[in-house]
């Protein structure tokens, strides 16, 4: 068919990605679906999804999470969508577009958003068995199936954007994984070479080998044609068993090229300021396949945004709203196999006569440098390791910002400026760069709309609906706006409470509540009492229970009656659950030292149980594989052998970890073996609202990592200096210095009140790094209160401890003596006898791995059982 002259006018799409979806939704906004006969023609056999977030699909996301469409919005608008069904010829002349089907569809207006395609470098033996691309749900599953059955180890070809994404595909689908980027450091478009060098270390300490300025010259395979190894441009070679090609991508403008459309020299459908076609009035192009009139192709989605809007306000041919799009921010922000990396404005220091402001800590993996005018003018950064204040930093870009930039990259208590947040930004600050919205829209979407919640506003104004980057600022601004207000913002800890974390600790102890369902029918929300709670309350209170449990009269023993339905799935079987339904053994051994009697125990349970062993980062060792009903037999020849739980399962004490000390180290000025030791002793079994690690260094050549801890010791001639509200993992930060020079006494004293104080007023699951940056006065606060006792508590903080340490149990000594609290430790309440027919393993370096790699284990929300290990 084609259009006819007093029809109903044909608007046709083509593509159902992210940007096309976005389109649609513009064009419902001004009513156009209304007014207009809407076609989609889809090539892939699902409607649009969350392409950003596609490698969530290795962590557990379904395809189903993460679809943008809503099909009740496409049946309520009429809109025609022909999914697995693209289109294959477009006749200008005619005005019509036939798809691989057969069906012909005439349109007035014709949008292409064909995006992009995956590019290949053209080497020998590319088209090999075991060689895939990274670009849609599809290619996933065909990379998750090859795995599975054929693979051991992968390469990965590029180390941008996607390849780092492949990367962690295949990294958590088992496989050792490397990485081979021709350009001389990662990311070579969004980070410069010093925040290229930081991710550099930090991935490659994740266990992956990255192989930088090289190229890939062949792809080498057996007489099958299946993928054997690759061939290196430096004469080097790797072995490996399947390749992702993710060198970039390309304009997908082949449907454009046919029909005579005007392209760029290197690709893309060329438009004008209307993303209008330069050829064609009635054919526009939007997203990874158009190139803009500032000679660019965009591959960010908020430019796809940007430009289809564009096209439905032209369409709409709206006077008032006459929007242009002429060029885009490239800012990003993104978490790359679990590292944050985001860059903004001139990241590269392009503009003449510009300095930079560089902050970094090689260690920690840290690395933030601001592009600044000669003139204050903020003009771009790079940020890696930490990305906390990407929101704030782009949004003043183009600004003088109100405070130095020093101030901006140092860590909070390294500086004694004033640290910048949010509300300090203009109204015209873009916050939301996907959608476009600025804070003046957000802070009207609070005061104009009556938007009380984050959910209210991102549905209100779009800001937090795209990559997700800006929806902590968002936050932020939300509730600093309804209190601005005199609005009373709920903070309470879920729906069943109105209070806080900190509120529901001081009632417990000042109440002496012992059990969940006392409290929350004494103190719950009206609608609470009298029901079963929620799994954010639960496991809270669960752990402010055991916290207290030898002030208040409690059980000590985290099983006991109620509070074994409190648990995460983790504390439910004293272990570390697994990726395949196994469990981990982790026995506590203070301070890294163990007897060779010990050792040899440990290797012969491992042996006798067929576990897989490894040394840990934090000085123990981890046991992994042992099936439910094993932990009892494992746990007693442990017990018997003098080992006690090392609580790797709970929001507790992990370790505290030491280098050798004064005792066997030249440089060593105080035994920090010996006090690592008794430290751990001492808060083994701590109740907290998240987990704690620490460790002593024996001098400050600080071999024990003590600044990336919760609490960390660092050994002086005079004493010892202890640091707080440290942390290594996904967001590393550098602990704070509390005090110097302590004697023994004085820094038992000082971490007691620490960590009680922390215990008393964090929030669920928050760590002492993002507490002490939460807690109003920060690092001065804690140490008025810890240090000099300005709110007179340190004597109670004191107290808590005494009772703590005064009534420890251990947890696996009680269980394996008790012999209904074992009952619990089956597999199948009704057939405890047989054994979990999915916990299965195949062998790998003369060891064991699951041979389930993606099983989606359902956890609770809090758990954090499937973290990385390094530091247990």
């Amino acid at each position: 068919m084609t259009a006819t002259p007093g029809a109903t006018p044909t608007i046709v799409l083509v593509g159902h990605g992210m940007v096309g979806q976005r389109f649609l939704e513009a064009l419902a906004e001004r009513g156009l679906t209304a007014t207009h006969r809407v076609v989609v023609l889809c090539e892939e056999p699902r409607p649009a999804y969350d392409r950003v977030q596609l490698t969530s699909y290795f962590s557990g996301k379904t395809p189903e999470e993460l679809s943008l469409t809503d099909m009740g919005f496409i049946e309520d608008h009429g809109i025609e969508l022909h999914l697995g069904d693209p289109a294959e010829t477009v006749d200008r002349e005619a005005r019509k577009v036939t798809a691989r089907s057969g069906l012909v569809v005439g349109y007035d207006i014709l949008v292409l958003a064909t995006g992009s395609y995956p590019f290949v470098p053209p080497v020998p033996g590319k088209d090999a068995t075991g060689c895939f691309v990274y670009r849609t749900i599809e290619d996933l599953l065909a990379i998750e199936e090859y795995a599975r059955a054929k693979a051991t180890r992968g390469a990965v070809v590029g180390g941008g954007l996607l390849g780092l994404e492949a990367a962690g595909a295949l990294k958590g689908l088992g496989l050792e994984t490397h990485i081979v980027e021709f350009a001389p450091r990662l990311m070579p478009v969004q980070v410069d070479e010093g925040g290229g060098a930081a991710l550099l270390r930090t991935i490659a300490g994740m266990g992956l080998t990255v192989h930088t300025g090289v190229g890939t010259q062949e792809i080498v395979s057996d007489d099958s044609g299946a993928v054997t190894g690759m061939k290196l441009s430096d004469g080097s070679a790797l072995d490996t068993d399947m390749v992702v090609f993710s060198a970039g991508v390309r304009p997908r403008d082949q449907l454009a090229r046919d029909c005579g459309l005007t392209v760029g020299e290197r690709g893309g459908i060329a438009v004008d300021e209307q993303c209008r076609t330069v050829c064609d009035p009635h054919v526009f192009a939007i997203g990874e396949c158009a190139l803009a009139v500032d000679g660019r192709v965009y591959g960010l989605v908020a430019p796809g945004y940007e430009q289809a809007e564009t096209v439905a306000a032209a369409i709409a041919a709206d006077e008032a709203d006459q929007v242009t799009f002429t060029g885009a921010d490239l800012s990003t922000k993104l978490k790359l196999l679990g590292v944050d990396v985001a860059s903004f404005g001139d990241a590269h220091g392009t503009t003449e006569g510009c300095l930079d402001v560089v902050y970094a800590d090689s260690r920690a993996g840290l690395y933030k440098k601001l592009v600044v005018g000669r003139d204050g003018t903020l003009l771009g950064g790079v940020l890696v390791g930490d990305a906390e204040a990407y929101g704030t930093l782009r949004a003043l870009t183009g600004s003088v910002p109100p405070v130095s930039p020093e101030s901006l990259v140092l860590p909070a208590g390294a500086d004694s400026g004033v640290q910048l947040g949010p509300s300090a930004l203009p109204d015209d600050a873009i916050i939301c760069s996907c959608h476009n919205v600025s804070k003046g829209t957000i802070r009207g979407a609070v005061t104009e709309h009556r938007c009380t919640t984050v959910p209210e506003v991102k549905k209100c104004t779009k800001a937090g609906t795209g990559c997700g980057s800006c929806v902590k600022v968002l936050g932020q601004l939300v509730t600093a706006e309804l209190e601005a207000s005199g609005v009373e913002v709920d903070k309470g800890l879920c729906g069943c409470f109105a209070q806080t974390r900190e509120e529901l600790y001081e009632i417990v102890l000042a109440l002496r509540i012992t059990s969940y369902r006392e409290l929350l029918d004494g103190h719950g929300r009206d609608g609470a009492r009298g029901g079963d709670g929620c799994e954010v309350c639960k496991p809270a209170v669960g752990s402010i229970i055991a916290s207290l449990a030898p002030s208040i009269g409690a059980s000590g023993y985290v099983l006991d009656g109620e509070q074994a339905a409190l648990q995460d799935t983790n504390d439910h079987f004293l272990a570390n659950l697994q990726r395949n339904g196994s469990y981990s053994v982790v026995p506590r051994i203070p301070g890294g030292e163990i007897a060779p009697e010990k050792l040899i125990v440990i290797g012969e349970i491992a042996r006798d149980f067929g576990l897989y062993t490894k040394i840990t980062g934090g000085q123990r060792i981890d046991m992994f594989g042992a099936r439910v009903e094993q932990l009892p037999l494992i746990w007693t020849r442990l017990v018997d052998a003098g080992f006690e739980s090392g609580h790797a399962y709970g929001k507790s004490l992990r370790t505290v970890k030491s280098c050798v000390g004064s005792t066997w180290c030249r440089y060593g000025v105080q035994d920090s073996v010996r006090m690592a030791i008794d430290l751990e002793l001492r808060y083994r079994g701590l109740r907290s609202p998240h987990k704690l690690k620490s460790a002593v260094s024996g001098c400050q050549r600080e071999c024990a990592e003590a600044q990336s801890k919760d609490f960390g010791v660092i050994a002086t001639a005079n004493g010892w200096n202890l640091y707080v509200g440290g942390n290594g993992g996904a967001t590393p930060r550098h602990a704070d210095l509390l005090a110097q020079d302590l004697s023994d006494a004085e820094l038992v004293r000082l971490i007691d009140r620490f960590l009680m104080f922390y215990i008393r007023t964090a929030d669920r699951l928050e760590r002492t790094s993002a507490w002490l940056e939460r807690i109003p006065g920060g690092l001065e606060h804690v140490r008025d209160v810890v240090v000099h006792d300005s709110l007179g508590i340190c004597d109670e903080l004191e107290k808590l401890m005494r009772a703590h340490v005064a009534h420890y149990r251990d947890e696996w000594s009680e269980t394996v003596t008790d012999p209904e609290k074992l009952a619990r430790f089956v597999s199948f309440v009704n057939a405890p006898d047989t054994p979990d027919p999915v916990v299965s393993f195949v062998p790998e370096r003369d060891q064991i791995k699951p041979d389930l790699p993606l099983l989606n284990i359902g956890l609770r929300p809090a758990d954090d059982a499937l973290e990385g290990s390094a530091q247990r």
